[in-house]
């Protein structure tokens, strides 16, 4: 249980320094969308084959039996889908459509396999959102129709990614296969957007941090910790990426400590807790 919530704790990490890369990126047009996806996947691959490659002192990495075609269709969609939705949407609206969507694709996937949420497991995540809400509620405005359609399409996809996660055996190997397999997109994407390429020195960087670090290496990290949570718990959990990505701000911006951030805070971790020990009073039917 220790190991998964440290893995569980470095993931959420990874998914907070990925938003902030992205939006970094994006938000002051250092990158255009589809080169930020292209140069992301393409590090990840790198740096997975490289850490696999010194792992097994070799650089015959077989595709056969680890990961899947799926589960890289479900990756780079949610990629490609996340750049370009951050295009027209704004922090917090993004955010409010994105874990929404996540939330409600990996509860609806478990009780449609037959897991029935308890009284807590509900309680906890209504909690919960309500913290995440309250915390980007200042944020939030209209969206575009365009940007929702494609952040919808981006959580569903992070959500199908997941659920799949939850039956590697073996993580750093399955995420580098997933990885490997966007190749092929990549270079589809690469093709259709050639010609609206905006790239610049720090766009280029904060792609390669984006890809390397945050997805590459989170990725791999999310999947291990994926073996040691339910899905109520996973899908729940990653609520507090908004969070970290506030307390971050705080670290390392020197952004002012909110009131609303402390009660968001709070509330979103009490859901998070009763929604990971309190599993026994189950609703019926």
């Amino acid at each position: 249980m220790f190991k998964t919530v440290i893995y569980t704790i470095l993931a959420l990490f990874a998914f907070a320094g990925n938003s902030v890369l992205c939006r970094m990126a994006l938000m002051d047009n250092a990158i255009d969308a589809a080169s930020f996806t292209s140069i992301r996947l393409i590090s990840g691959v790198t740096t997975l084959a490289l850490i696999v490659a010194i792992q097994n002192k070799s650089f015959d990495l077989k595709l056969s039996g680890r990961g899947s075609w799926s589960a890289s269709a479900m990756l780079f969609m949610y990629a490609v889908c996340f750049s370009f939705a951050y295009i027209d949407l704004d922090t917090g609206t993004g955010a409010l459509i994105l874990f929404g969507a996540v939330q409600l694709t990996m509860i609806l996937m478990s009780v449609l396999s037959g897991n029935r949420l308890s009284l807590y497991e509900v309680l906890g995540f209504l909690v919960a959102f309500l913290g995440f809400i309250y915390l980007i509620l200042p944020s939030i405005s209209t969206p575009s129709v365009m940007g929702f359609i494609l952040m919808i399409v981006a959580g569903i996809s992070w959500a199908g990614y997941s659920l799949i996660g939850r039956g590697s055996v073996n993580p750093l190997l399955d995420t580098a296969s997933n990885f490997i397999r966007t190749l092929p997109l990549v270079v589809l994407l690469f093709l259709f957007s050639m010609t609206d390429i905006q790239l610049s020195l720090d766009g280029f960087l904060l792609a390669v941090m984006s890809g390397a670090v945050a997805s590459g290496i989170g990725y791999a990290i999310w999947y291990r910790a994926l073996q040691g949570l339910q899905v109520s718990q996973a899908a729940v959990v990653q609520l507090l990426v908004p969070v970290l990505a506030a307390v971050g701000g705080v670290l390392f911006s020197n952004e002012e400590i909110s009131l609303r951030l402390v009660i968001a805070a709070i509330l979103v971790l009490g859901g998070v807790t009763v929604v990971i020990f309190g599993k026994k009073t189950v609703l019926k039917p």
